[in-house]
């Protein structure tokens, strides 16, 4: 039923009322295409067209019999293609446009594209439905925002995307113009036709080991490098020695963790004071800092002092003086009660008396940290709400040793990052994710390695996590500290597998059987698991489906958008590539076999922006007002795609391309993340169809019952720089008069927040007094809850009824 919410809204608009509808022939402009009803001929062919071929092989032909006697043009092709008629239309820009015409078909099987379908070339929502199989002429349409364009790539399409078979013919097509300005939107809430119920899954988030995400970001251990994967002194150590060069060596032998140790050297007349040192700290006044040190004699027992400073003056430090340090690795207590404010801090180790010493690893974290978390993330991630996090990976995971994150976290060994820059510490493992998880109320999802790991490792893994403390792994998880077993549900089986940047890449044949040999494994230590897979929408995703039906629950879909100049484009991006996966996917239901009573839905377990500079160290990108409109939208299309989508996962949770920004001191909410917490926490469960000729303004509209279907909440996206008043109907239902209204938006598509900064992008509630129009502010998301009755006659039926 979904589905044909939306097909819908591309070709009725035009049967909607004058005094709402734009697509009245009175409202539309002439006809920009030339030689739209292909009667025209020069050189043979059609004029003002030429044929294009994508991909793959076809014919191309001018023939009679078209749809009111005359000419059209045909496609046809046996072995598959993915061909189009083209013409170039000259266009004003930022002017919103009807792209219409008529298509039949007979015998039209799209193997890896849609089947016929007009669109504009380069614009991403810029397309009609598709007609497959044998159809007699049916009227396509959709509206065309052009956007910064001067001129249109118009294409009678066949294959799209891919290629199919059989023969389509195309006729009288038009590209107007619509006039907007002046005119109502109208919105229909059918509040009786009720589809399958939101997950919400679709809330979630994906943390992985890059950049500040987690270290940085989510984990409160202040200190880098603190196990000395570089030599101090290193141009890539954040440590630095105190008394010269010479004054620090790195010792192999008998290393307290990882490769290497600093020696601290014995101090002389010449050099009274050697050690190693850390600066760029971010101190608060009146915060306890807390931490530890693991030391040892070198020779004969030694004095240390450790300090924390925030100052050039003498009292602008604390000192932990210890005044003998032994001849075998004894761990220290930190404590510092800090007295000022400081973005660029020291943490000191520095020998006072007595022979050298080695160091084998420090720790320094806020007091307030819970079981090693920031607090100040915790509580912005809190009320986020995310309802599941998918962890480690990401492309990391395809070269990470879970094994390296267990047990006590001073003697995990450092590594270099396998997928991105920096060094994993392995201070944050799989017992650390489950407690974060916990933390703030998710449900864990974890990745296992299908790169460069193996079935035997990820079965290992889930034993680990699942099983009892009497199995081999279980006593290890014990050993740990947790007696009883996490329980996890979730588990992806690697990531990004298709991709010649992924670690351990193969060939799709090689990896369907790896996948089922890893799930097999998997599911002998826990047959209650559910198992996500890698997919790519096209080959690969096919090939998946088609070769690991049994050894999957879920399929994943990634995409990421960049940045478009025009706001309205910028923002159509999102929606229309959770369209394209679940019309694709949609697709592989009809036409494989493999899938026949079968329910595999779409984990789309990295979605997002990413673009612009690295302002939050790497892929630290910072995002808009823009961006959140946009996401929003995307969630849009994710409630009209119950019936494909099963669970989201925004990527990434913290700085790195994430919703949530920290600085050293301090956590914020990005623009795109004030609205995942805006939805999660306030739209509804129960979907139901909206009508009207809002997409025509380019506006994005959705709505849904509440879980207890005493109020509907509508969604609305103004990407455009000037306010809509939207003309509400409903039916179904009857609204009570008041409702509410969360609003986010802002005077500036590229405003930003800032942590540490009053937000300049908020959510604001106010009161609605009447529900006859809906009154969008220019670039904002309206979030409106209308109390509501189900008509009696109408009330929303089981979800199960309303399937298509």
């Amino acid at each position: 039923m979904m589905r044909l919410w939306k097909l819908r809204r591309l070709v009725v608009l035009a049967m909607l009322s004058c005094s709402a509808c734009l697509a009245d022939e009175r409202e539309l402009g002439r006809n920009l295409v030339s030689n739209g009803a292909f009667e025209a001929v020069e050189n043979g062919g059609p004029q003002g067209w030429a044929a294009h071929t994508w991909g793959g092989s076809g014919r191309f032909t001018r023939v009679a019999g078209g749809r009111g006697g005359g000419h059209c043009l045909l496609i046809e092709s046996e072995d598959g293609g993915d061909l189009s008629w083209e013409t170039f239309v000259p266009v004003t820009p930022r002017t919103t446009y009807r792209m219409a015409g008529w298509i039949k078909t007979e015998n039209l099987v799209p193997s890896s594209g849609r089947g016929a379908l007009l669109n504009v070339h380069g614009h991403v929502a810029g397309r009609t439905g598709f007609v497959a199989g044998t159809r007699d002429w049916t009227r396509m349409e959709a509206y065309v925002y052009s956007g910064a364009r001067e001129q249109m790539h118009v294409n009678c399409l066949f294959g799209g995307w891919g290629v199919a078979t059989g023969r389509a013919w195309f006729d009288d097509i038009s590209l107007q113009e619509i006039a907007v300005e002046d005119a109502l939107p109208s919105v229909t809430i059918e509040a009786e036709r009720v589809g399958e119920p939101i997950s919400e899954y679709v809330y979630g988030q994906f943390i992985e080991h890059l950049g500040r995400c987690i270290y940085g970001g989510i984990w409160a251990e202040m200190l880098d490098d603190r196990k000395f994967f570089f030599p101090v002194g290193d141009a890539s150590s954040p440590w630095k020695s105190i008394g010269g060069r010479d004054a620090i060596a790195m010792e192999r032998a008998g290393s307290f963790v990882g490769e290497q140790t600093p020696l601290i050297r014995r101090p002389d007349e010449t050099t009274p004071e050697r050690g190693i040192v850390q600066r760029g700290l971010g101190l608060r006044a009146g915060q306890m800092y807390v931490g530890h040190v693991w030391l040892r004699a070198a020779a004969e027992p030694c004095a240390v002092d450790v300090s924390l400073v925030w100052g050039t003056g003498r009292g602008d430090r604390r000192i932990v003086r210890i005044k003998q340090v032994p001849q075998q690795y004894t761990r220290f207590p930190l404590h510092f009660p800090i007295a000022g404010d400081a973005d660029s801090g020291q943490f000191e180790i520095v020998v006072r008396a007595g022979g050298g010493c080695y160091v084998g690893t420090a720790s320094l974290m806020p007091a307030d940290n819970v079981h090693g978390l920031r607090a100040d993330t915790l509580r912005v991630l809190t009320e986020l709400n995310a309802p599941i996090y998918r962890w480690p990976g990401g492309n990391f995971v395809s070269g990470y040793d879970w094994r390296d994150g267990i047990g006590d976290r001073d003697r995990r060994p450092p590594r270099k990052n396998p997928a991105w820059q920096g060094i994993e510490p392995n201070d944050f493992g799989l017992d650390e994710f489950i407690r974060f998880c916990r933390a703030v109320g998710a449900e864990p999802l974890v990745v296992v390695n299908t790169g460069f790991g193996d079935a035997h490792s990820a079965a290992q893994e889930v034993e680990y996590a699942n099983g009892d403390a009497s199995t081999p792994m279980g006593a290890w998880r014990a050993a740990s500290g947790r007696t009883e077993p996490y329980g996890v549900v979730w588990w992806g089986v690697g990531n990004e597998m298709y991709g010649g940047w992924q670690l351990g890449h193969m060939k799709l044949e090689h990896y369907v059987l790896k996948h089922n040999q890893v799930v097999e494994k998997m599911r002998q230590v826990d047959p209650t698991i559910k198992t996500i897979a890698v997919g790519n929408l096209g080959e690969w995703s096919q090939g998946m489906l088609q070769g690991s039906p049994q050894h999957m629950d879920l399929i994943s879909e990634h995409f990421y958008c960049g940045e478009q100049t025009d706001v309205v484009e910028h923002v159509a991006q999102i929606p229309a590539a959770v369209r394209a996966k679940a019309e694709g996917h949609r697709r592989y239901r009809e036409s494989l076999s493999e899938l026949a009573g079968k329910d595999i839905r779409i984990a789309l377990d990295e979605w997002n922006y990413w673009y612009g500079p690295h302002i939050y160290g790497e892929l630290g990108t910072r995002y808009f007002l823009k961006d959140a409109l946009g996401i929003a939208a995307g969630l849009h299309e994710i409630f009209r795609s119950t019936d494909t989508i099963a669970m989201a996962q925004y990527a990434q949770t913290v700085n790195v391309i994430g919703c949530v920004k920290t600085t050293k001191t301090d956590a914020a909410f990005a623009t795109t993340g004030l609205v995942l917490q805006l939805y999660r926490q306030r739209f509804g469960e129960h979907p139901v169809a909206v009508d009207g000729d809002w997409a025509a303004f380019n506006l994005d509209v959705a709505a849904a019952w509440t879980a207890d279907r005493t109020a509907l909440t509508i969604g609305v996206v103004n990407p455009h720089e000037r306010p809509f008043e939207l003309v509400l109907n409903v039916t179904g239902a009857t609204l009570s008069e008041a409702g509410r209204l969360w609003l986010l938006t802002g005077d500036d598509p590229r405003s930003y927040n800032m942590p540490g900064h009053p937000p300049r992008v908020a959510i604001k509630e106010s009161p609605v007094a009447s529900a006859e129009k809906l009154v969008v502010p220019p670039f904002s998301v309206s979030l409106f809850l209308l109390p509501a009755q189900p008509e009696s006659a109408g009330a929303p039926a089981p979800p199960s009824a309303n399937r298509d």
